[in-house]
């Protein structure tokens, strides 16, 4: 057996590049996912996101630990999942960025559902949700999250992120 060269730091570079052009044709919903409670206030935009289980009811969330929501998310312990329609384009680009955390969610309606997590009045779904367990994910943290509420709304398109641009089905 041959014994692999060892990875240049070009080759790493590159390596790291061509994973995330693939994991651009990876499509996947959008979603704004938000916490509150004693940390404050906090969302992001994900969609690493997807179910674990329905017994009990799981989804998995993965979350930047370099992200201005993860002291806020971390310390929680509790999030809410809002699966984006089409119409919701500029808020996804809001939690985005670098928008400041209140100015997020401000053009919005939000309500709570049971952790007290803000959830989009007019999202597709809303996942309520208690964090059960953290694992390390590299520069992430892999959220194993049990849900607790679900709030559904009847039509719209969802809005999908693919090939690095946003869109509907």
């Amino acid at each position: 057996m041959i014994p692999e060269a060892p990875a240049t730091v070009a080759g790493a570079d590159q390596r790291k590049q061509d994973y995330r052009n693939a994991m651009a044709r990876l499509g996947a919903a959008v979603n704004v996912v938000t916490s509150d409670g004693p940390a404050g206030l906090a969302g992001f935009a994900a969609t690493a996101v997807c179910s674990v289980t329905d017994d009990p009811p799981t989804l998995l969330v993965c979350i930047n630990r370099g992200s201005s929501a993860y002291p806020a998310v971390n310390a929680n312990r509790v999030l809410c999942v809002n699966t984006l329609s089409h119409a919701h384009e500029d808020l996804s680009r809001r939690f985005g960025g670098k928008t400041p955390v209140q100015e997020r969610f401000e053009g919005a309606s939000w309500s709570v559902l049971e952790t007290g997590a803000p959830a989009l009045d007019d999202a597709l779904i809303s996942l309520d949700c208690k964090v059960k367990s953290v694992s390390d994910g590299g520069t992430h943290d892999i959220l194993i999250c049990e849900v607790v509420a679900i709030k559904e709304n009847e039509g719209g398109q969802a809005l999908i992120y693919f090939d690095r641009r946003y869109h509907t089905i």
